[in-house]
């Protein structure tokens, strides 16, 4: 899981390239089982992400794909923070 808190100015164009990002991760990653965009209603600059992968090779594939780098790249200027949780599945 990770959230991002975006700048003002910026929530609109990360809203397009994490969906982008999202979008490429779920169709071109074998690895990748689920990959949700949430936003807060009350707060267009609170980003959730609920990705699922298959296992740590799957997260690190993910980590290195060229839409990944290219978002990462693109929207490094535009978070004012993020943070990341890493939890195993343990059902179902």
């Amino acid at each position: 899981m990770v959230e991002f808190r975006i700048k003002p100015a910026q929530v609109d164009a990360f809203a397009a390239a994490i969906i982008d990002n999202a979008r490429a991760s779920r169709e071109t990653e074998a690895g990748c089982r689920q990959f949700d965009v949430c936003r807060d209603p009350a707060n267009p600059a609170l980003f959730f992400l609920y990705e699922l992968y298959d296992d740590e090779a799957a997260i690190q594939t993910h980590l290195c794909s060229p839409h990944f780098l290219q978002m990462n790249a693109l929207t490094a200027d535009w978070v004012e923070s993020k943070t990341v949780w890493r939890y195993a599945r343990v059902a179902p």
